[in-house]
């Protein structure tokens, strides 16, 4: 019995090392910035969600193989602020 109970232990153990053992991925696409910018490289391509405005992002695309786009996972109140245009005053 006590064979069985070493050998559960020890496939617990090795379990829980190869489920904590990796490091995670970070999430893509931050909800709290309405624009994203994608740079484009030899080796592929990584996303930044890190921009408040499309202005912003362009200056660093600048120059670059990159476009920025409206951050599909932004709140929705950010992103009818970035599409829409100024509410208009009747007379």
């Amino acid at each position: 019995m006590r064979p069985t109970m070493n050998a559960i232990q020890l496939v617990a153990g090795l379990l829980g090392i190869a489920l904590t053992g990796a490091p995670a991925a970070a999430q893509t696409y931050d909800p709290r910035y309405p624009v994203c910018i994608e740079v484009y490289t030899i080796d592929g391509s990584t996303i930044d969600c890190s921009f408040t405005t499309i202005a912003q992002c362009a200056a660093t695309a600048s120059g670059q193989s990159a476009q920025c786009y409206a951050n599909p996972y932004a709140t929705q109140s950010r992103q009818q602020g970035l599409a829409s245009s100024p509410p208009r005053r009747n007379r």
